[in-house]
């Protein structure tokens, strides 16, 4: 079969499908978001420097930032635009934010509360788009397809390398099938067969899952991406800490990679 008999929008939904990922509700997210300010939101984060560091806003004044959390990149570019739109569907994540732009007398920065499926059609186009760590949707094609509409310029997205966000061998210990979600290979075939010639760069920094000095810490880590273990998992997990810290081996990958993928507008 030829590359472009494949179609990858399907294929990503079907690989999410397999996978069984579902769209978390808001509460999910309303109640982390206060530690996720503490790691992500903090202005030294290595992923936060290194994707600010590849954003072009050379002639943008404005900034939408789809699925801003915390308002991590939000309120780390105010201070070089006129206006910038922070969007997320967690009021949880929007009170945050905007306390942290209170904290820091920033009068520039909007939150809205919106989801990726709803209608954007009152938010204004803007210069620049943002999808931070915030892609893996339902449907991918109409989430891209939506950004380039939304901006004027240049869209940014970063998307994982990796297929999982807990470790294989962690998945296996604890007797669960392997889950395998679509990495940012899709993205980049969605958009090459939508006519758009994107660019490819990564960021490596990390792993801030990486809590591993206390098996709480550890579990908790866990359980942010494998919710609903049993008691029959949580103890094997246990077990399989406890073997892994006597034999002195990696519990959790170090490093975590990102892929950002980015484009000048296309106008359709």
């Amino acid at each position: 079969m030829l590359i472009d008999e494949l179609d990858f929008a399907a294929l990503y939904q079907q690989q999410m499908q397999l996978a069984g990922r579902t769209t978390k509700a808001p509460e999910h997210w309303d109640s982390r978001a206060e530690k996720m300010a503490e790691f992500c939101a903090n202005k030294q984060d290595p992923y936060l420097l290194q994707l600010l560091a590849k954003i072009d806003l050379t002639g943008a004044e404005t900034l939408l930032d789809m699925g801003c959390g915390p308002g991590t990149v939000s309120l780390n570019v105010a201070d070089k635009l006129s206006q910038v739109y922070g969007v997320d569907y967690s009021q949880g994540m929007l009170e945050v934010a905007n306390r942290y732009a209170d904290q820091q007398q920033l009068s520039n920065v909007k939150f809205v509360r919106r989801a990726w499926e709803d209608d954007w059609s009152d938010i204004p186009k803007c210069d620049i788009a943002v999808a931070s760590r915030s892609t893996l949707v339902a449907d991918l094609k109409t989430a891209l397809l939506k950004l380039n509409n939304q901006a004027k310029q240049r869209v940014y997205t970063t998307h994982t390398v990796a297929t999982s966000f807990v470790d294989v061998a962690i998945q296996r210990a604890i007797g669960r099938p392997v889950v395998e979600l679509p990495n940012y290979i899709f993205a980049l075939n969605i958009l090459y067969q939508l006519g758009i010639y994107a660019k490819v760069d990564f960021i490596r920094g990390p792993n801030c899952r990486n809590q591993t000095d206390s098996y709480e810490a550890f579990a908790e880590s866990v359980s942010w991406s494998l919710s609903g273990l049993s008691a029959d998992e949580q103890q094997r997990l246990f077990d399989y800490y406890q073997q892994k810290k006597r034999q002195g081996d990696v519990l959790v990958t170090p490093t975590k990679d990102w892929a950002l993928v980015y484009w000048d507008v296309v106008q359709f």
